[in-house]
């Protein structure tokens, strides 16, 4: 009698990633995309900011970091891309491990998830502390372009452990090497001067270490996107 009964039992719901997971893992793309263009539009409309020592200097993207466009006119619109990509990047991050799934390996899972967050947390502390705020706004700094150097290789450990993420992570360890190269070319080519000015192509160079540091993020973002809708629709059938 009980195996008839379990035999016409409804079919029990998918055990695949919760839908709302997708969605989540959007913020991985959406925050860099954001970001991106707080800086490319900001940049062109920027007329320069006074430092704190009361010089002004003109705002120069191939010179110049992308915090400077937190200050002067600029200040409000590139701190608040600053916050709001942060936190769209957390949010994101999270949704991609709850998307991932894997095998049990919380303390590997966990390491991955809070390195990778700290991308999202420098950037969120680079828009309330701006370049007047020299020390807190170069922790912001490190967290956001330095966890990277290590976050990347660990989580890319991780991701190649689950089907389907495999390949992913392994391109993943590169991250870790690559962003070191692009962070030490940026303090190689950082040339300030006594006013406070910056020359020489310093901020084309972070520019390209940004970049390339949301770019990883948006890839893992759209791998979880696509996984999500392979998961449905296998679930589906």
């Amino acid at each position: 009698m009980t195996s008839l009964l379990q035999r016409h039992r409804a079919p029990e719901a998918p055990t695949g990633p919760a839908p709302q997971a997708g969605r989540l893992a959007l913020g991985a793309v959406a925050g860099p995309m954001l970001f991106t263009a707080a800086w490319l539009v900001l940049g062109f409309v920027s007329t320069g900011y006074t430092l704190f020592d009361h010089t002004f200097t003109e705002y120069s993207p191939v010179s110049q970091p992308i915090s400077g466009l937190g200050m002067g006119a600029t200040a409000g619109y590139m701190n608040t891309a600053f916050v709001v990509t942060g936190l769209i990047l957390i949010v994101g991050v999270a949704g991609v491990f709850r998307s991932a799934g894997g095998p049990e390996r919380p303390v590997l899972r966990r390491t991955a998830l809070v390195l990778l967050a700290c991308t999202g947390a420098g950037q969120i502390v680079c828009g309330v502390f701006d370049l007047e705020a020299v020390m807190p706004h170069m922790l912001g700094f490190v967290l956001a372009l330095g966890t990277p150097m290590v976050a990347f290789p660990v989580a890319g450990h991780y991701f190649r452990g689950i089907p389907g993420w495999r390949r992913f992570g392994t391109w993943l360890l590169l991250g870790g090497p690559l962003t070191l190269a692009l962070l030490i070319a940026f303090f190689a080519t950082f040339q300030p001067t006594a006013d406070g000015a910056e020359h020489g192509i310093a901020g084309l160079v972070q520019r390209a270490g940004v970049l390339e540091v949301h770019a990883w993020y948006v890839a893992m973002g759209l791998l979880a996107l696509r996984r999500r809708k392979t998961s449905v629709s296998t679930y589906g059938q």
